[in-house]
C-alpha cells in the first residue's frame, strides 16, 4: 500500500532509476511523455551491437505488473509497439501502460548491428538468453507479475522463453501472429526454408535484409517512379514505386523469397487490381495505412536478420526438434495465442502442443480481414485484436 501512495516516485522516475541501476551498462536517455516516461537504454555487453531496453512506466502510479514486449524479425520496440504518427498515442505500449502494467520492450541486438556484425550464432536461442539476463536483472529488483507478449518472430521467442522459466511470477505468454509446427505439405516446405537459410549460413552469409523499408520510403517520396521489379501481368514493365509497396504488403506470399509462403496473403489487408499498364493499377490499404507502415520502418535500426535466427523459426514450424525445439510441453503459463486471417491465419498446432502437454489455459483465435502488421499497426487494433488479451 505505501507504495501505491507514493506512486510519483515508484511508478516513474524512481521506479526507472531503480530499473536502469539493476541492467548496470550503457547510457540511458528519459523521455517524458503526457503522463508518462520512457527510459531507452542499451546493454553494452562488449560484443558488436547491444541490446536495447525501452521502459514505459506510467508517471502517477506503480505498476501491478510487468509487460516485456517482443518485437517481430527485423523490427525494433519503437517500430513495432511505440509507433510514431499512430493517432493520440493510440499504440500496444501505452494500451498496456493504461492497464496498469510497466512495458519493458527488449531490442535484440540485430537491430543496432552494421551487416558486417550480425553473428551466425544469434539464433533462437541466443536472442532467449538475451531476454532471460533482462527478466532476471529485473525481477531481482522489482519482484512484479509478468508476462510476455510477442509479434511474429517475437512471438516465438515468447513461447521459447515461457519453457524455460519456471518463475511463479509469470502469468501469461500473449502469441501475436505466429505459427508453430506446420502440418503435411507446408511441414515440407517449411524445411526446405530451414535448408535454404542453413545453406546460407554454412556459404557465410549471416544476414537477411527483408527490404521493406527502401520500398516503403520510394513509395512515399516518389510513388509514380518506376520501379526495378517487373511487373507480374507484362514482366517487361515495372511496377510504379508506390504500387510495388501496396504489392509488397497485401500479396506477400506472391514474392519471391524463402519464407514469404508463411503469409496466408500478406501484411497488410488491403485490394491491389493490375490495370492496363502498371500507373494505372489500383490499390489501398485497408487497415493500416501507408503514413503508418512508413512511420514504423522509419523507425528502425538496421532492418536485418540474422539468418541463424530464420533457420531456427524454420525448423519450428518444421517440427524439426534436433535443429530447433520449443518445449511445448513446459510451457505452463497461461497462454493467449492470437492470429491474423491474412497473416500467419488458422494454424493451432502450437496452441495444441502446449494443451497436450498439459495445460489447460490456452486459448487460440483468428482475427478476420487482418493481414500480419494490422494486429499491431492499425486503428482498430485496439477494439479487435488488443481487447482479446
Amino acid at each position: 500500500m505505501r507504495e501505491r501512495q507514493h506512486g510519483d516516485a515508484a511508478g516513474g522516475i524512481g521506479l526507472l532509476t531503480r530499473i536502469e541501476r539493476a541492467l548496470g551498462t550503457g547510457t540511458a536517455a528519459y523521455l517524458p511523455g503526457d503522463g508518462w516516461i520512457r527510459l531507452t537504454l542499451p546493454l553494452d555487453d562488449g560484443g558488436p551491437a547491444p541490446v536495447t531496453v525501452d521502459v514505459v512506466a506510467d508517471a502517477a502510479r506503480a505498476p501491478e505488473g510487468i509487460a516485456y514486449l517482443l518485437p517481430g524479425g527485423g523490427l525494433n520496440f519503437v517500430a513495432q509497439f511505440f509507433t510514431p504518427g499512430t493517432p493520440g498515442g493510440r499504440n500496444l505500449s501505452h494500451a498496456l501502460r493504461r492497464r496498469g502494467l510497466l512495458v519493458v520492450g527488449v531490442t535484440p541486438r540485430e537491430d543496432a548491428a552494421a551487416a558486417a556484425d550480425v553473428s551466425a550464432a544469434w539464433g533462437l536461442e541466443a536472442h532467449r538468453r538475451d531476454l532471460a539476463r533482462v527478466v532476471d536483472a529485473l525481477d531481482g529488483v522489482l519482484g512484479l507479475p509478468y508476462e510476455y507478449v510477442g509479434h511474429s518472430a517475437g512471438a516465438a521467442l515468447a513461447l521459447d522463453a515461457a519453457s524455460h522459466d519456471s518463475s511463479p511470477r509469470l502469468r501469461r505468454v500473449v502469441a501475436l501472429d505466429t505459427t508453430g509446427p506446420y502440418t503435411g505439405d507446408l511441414a515440407l516446405r517449411a524445411a526446405d526454408t530451414r535448408d535454404a537459410y542453413a545453406t546460407q549460413l554454412a556459404q557465410g552469409f549471416p544476414v537477411v535484409d527483408p527490404g521493406l523499408t527502401a520500398v516503403i520510403a520510394k513509395a512515399v517520396a516518389d510513388p509514380d517512379g518506376v520501379s526495378p521489379v517487373p511487373w507480374p501481368p507484362d514482366p517487361a514493365q515495372r511496377f510504379t514505386h508506390a504500387g510495388l509497396a501496396h504489392f509488397a504488403l497485401i500479396r506477400t506470399a506472391a514474392l519471391p523469397g524463402p519464407a514469404n509462403w508463411i503469409y496466408a496473403r500478406g501484411h497488410s489487408a488491403g485490394t491491389h487490381d493490375f490495370g492496363a499498364t502498371p500507373a494505372e493499377d489500383r490499390f489501398t490499404l485497408t487497415r493500416t495505412p501507408l503514413t503508418t507502415w512508413h512511420a514504423a520502418t522509419s523507425a528502425l535500426g538496421s532492418g536485418l536478420l540474422p539468418a541463424a535466427l530464420m533457420r531456427d523459426l524454420a525448423a519450428v514450424w518444421a517440427g524439426d526438434d534436433d535443429t530447433y525445439r520449443i518445449a511445448w510441453d513446459r510451457i505452463t503459463a497461461e497462454v493467449v495465442w492470437v492470429n491474423t486471417e491474412l497473416g500467419r491465419g488458422d494454424h493451432p498446432r502450437g496452441a495444441e502442443l502446449i494443451r497436450a502437454g498439459g495445460n489447460g489455459r490456452v486459448s487460440f483465435t483468428v482475427v478476420p480481414d487482418y493481414g500480419h502488421g494490422d494486429a499491431v499497426w492499425s486503428g482498430t487494433a485496439a477494439a479487435d485484436v488488443w481487447s482479446r488479451f
